[in-house]
């Protein structure tokens, strides 16, 4: 919602930020970077584990509905025409390759962000036994295991547990490298379960 995340990649970086809430913003367009008056606003929370993907999809809908709602006052000569406040600006830079690597030496819910931040599209990676992984979906665990970050603490039915700062996300969903994207689940069907304990997710 302007003046909130203007830019190219402003529903990726609500959630890789942590926010609770966005939304639509209907406006007027100007020389600058979404910096036109707006003419109308909804919003809509951001949950917990929800994705860029969805909150994309809600938000398009929202946008639809809002823009009918907003269009008969605009034909009238009747709409607002609100100053944004320039001062409670913040940009939503569009994401970089750099961006898409996870580091786990974050704590937990920054980690999470991330891969939810990231999903579908572009989609965040890190690397295991030289060969990118990429991630799809992600809970916030609740072990407090000892472990280096980035390594494997726990080998669950549907997920697996990887050591942050400060705690244990959950991996669902991963694409290996060479591979279809699938759940965890179908993932540990061909290994052997042991042997992903111990092994540590890298950077690079």
């Amino acid at each position: 919602m302007l003046p909130k995340y203007r830019g190219g990649a402003p529903i990726h970086r609500a959630i890789l930020n942590g926010e609770t809430k966005t939304g639509i913003t209907i406006m007027y367009m100007d020389v600058g970077m979404d910096t036109g008056d707006i003419i109308s606003v909804k919003e809509t929370p951001i949950t917990d584990n929800m994705t860029v993907g969805e909150l994309h999809d809600t938000l398009s809908e929202m946008g639809r509905e809002l823009l009918l709602e907003t269009l008969p006052s605009i034909l009238e000569g009747k709409n607002n025409r609100i100053k944004q406040n320039d001062e409670e600006a913040t940009f939503g830079y569009i994401i970089k390759r750099e961006d898409e690597v996870v580091d786990f030496n974050n704590d937990t819910k920054t980690v999470h962000n991330k891969i939810r931040g990231l999903s579908p599209f572009p989609s965040s990676y890190a690397i295991l036994d030289g060969k990118i992984i990429k991630f799809y979906y992600s809970e916030i665990g609740k072990s407090s295991k000892d472990g280096k970050p980035g390594e494997i603490i726990n080998v669950y039915k549907d997920a697996f547990g990887v050591k942050t700062s400060d705690g244990e996300v959950l991996i669902k969903e991963i694409k290996p490298e060479g591979k279809n994207k699938m759940p965890v689940s179908s993932y540990l069907n061909g290994i052997k379960k042991e042997e992903l304990i111990g092994k540590i997710f890298t950077r690079e």
